[in-house]
């Protein structure tokens, strides 16, 4: 038995980690593929699945604005695209793709970093795959609750402007739509 091999201690029923791939398809903002992995691993391990593969496309304006009109029709770039591509509790398939170049425009509203706004993205994204909404009023106070929550695992808080943000989301929800395949 190799102690450096921890799969070699697992039982052969133990199930397998969560897979969590992430993709850097742009150059805009510097990434920590650890950092946003950690994010989807918070939320699957707070949900029923206990077997996920996760992608994760960090992208530009461009790139998610085109995904945002062919999936949802809707002729804007976006924050976060969720795609739920299988949903057989207590395994999930899905695909998350995010804009870095949204993350830094709007990080300087809200008062903190880009790769923070970017983290946020990525849980909220997360959050959709495992069945959160943010179509009603309590379903928009669960989602950020759980945001919330789960950035404080990763060390991270919401700035003061954190009631700016959940008003103007509430306004226009339109932008977490979630497309499944």
């Amino acid at each position: 038995m190799d102690k450096n091999n921890p799969t070699d201690n697992a039982s052969p029923d133990a199930e397998p980690p969560h897979a969590i791939l992430v993709a850097n398809e742009q150059s805009i903002l510097a990434i920590d593929p650890p950092r946003l992995q950690a994010a989807v691993r918070s939320v699957l391990e707070d949900s029923p699945y206990r077997l996920a593969m996760v992608s994760v496309a960090v992208v530009d304006d461009p790139t998610i604005h085109a995904l945002n009109r062919q999936y949802l029709d809707h002729d804007y770039p976006t924050d976060v695209l969720s795609f739920v591509l299988e949903d057989r509790r207590p395994r999930l398939v899905g695909e998350l793709i995010v804009s870095a170049a949204t993350a830094q425009r709007n990080a300087a509203e809200y008062g903190w970093s880009p790769s923070e706004e970017l983290l946020l993205y990525v849980v909220h994204g997360a959050l959709h795959l495992v069945g959160y909404g943010d179509k009603t009023t309590n379903e928009v106070a669960a989602m950020r609750e759980a945001e919330a929550a789960h950035l404080r695992k990763l060390g991270v808080s919401l700035p003061s402007q954190t009631t700016q943000r959940q008003e103007a989301s509430t306004k226009n929800q339109t932008r977490d739509e979630v497309p499944t395949s």
